[in-house]
């Protein structure tokens, strides 16, 4: 497994629609390898490939527990609402308050090209609707009703810890 860089805001590579995956090989496992490793390196909890610069439709969202692949997948399902903190690795250091469905349920295809469907509540939703977005060429900062200021970033970590 390799580390890959995380783009950020500014490159020109978010901002394009990643093209569906056709090939279920060990270049597509590699990637989802990385991705894993990528994420769990920063701290973070959903990667993109776009935000390593490979634009297929791939991401990864970790649950808490495991990170859930994601081959091209789609929202078929949502419903409620919640609003929340929400922060981006190819956005560093700045977090916005956003609006999302509290209940998203997901159609994807796993690393062996096999589909499945996995619902998300809360947080799994918001990484959910987070990660597909990036895979559309779109970033949370597009759906920022407000930033978070420095001190409410400081009590926002201090209560993650």
């Amino acid at each position: 497994m390799a580390l890959r860089n995380i783009l950020t805001d500014g490159e020109p590579t978010l901002m394009k629609t990643a093209r569906p995956v056709t090939r279920f090989d060990h270049r597509l496992h590699d990637l989802l390898d990385d991705l894993a490793d990528t994420m769990e390196e920063a701290n973070g909890v959903g990667l993109a490939a776009p935000q390593v610069g490979v634009l297929r439709r791939v991401a990864v969202v970790c649950d808490g527990e495991e990170v859930i692949e994601l081959v091209n997948p789609e929202i078929i399902a949502q419903s409620g609402e919640q609003s929340g903190p929400e922060g981006c690795l190819s956005v560093p250091g700045r977090y916005g308050i956003v609006t999302r469905p509290n209940v998203v349920r997901v159609r994807a295809q796993d690393r062996e090209g096999h589909w499945f469907e996995v619902e998300g509540e809360e947080l799994l939703a918001r990484g959910f609707c987070h990660e597909l977005e990036h895979l559309d060429g779109h970033l949370y900062t597009e759906r920022v009703e407000r930033y978070l200021t420095d001190e409410e970033i400081e009590e926002m970590m201090r209560e993650e810890q």
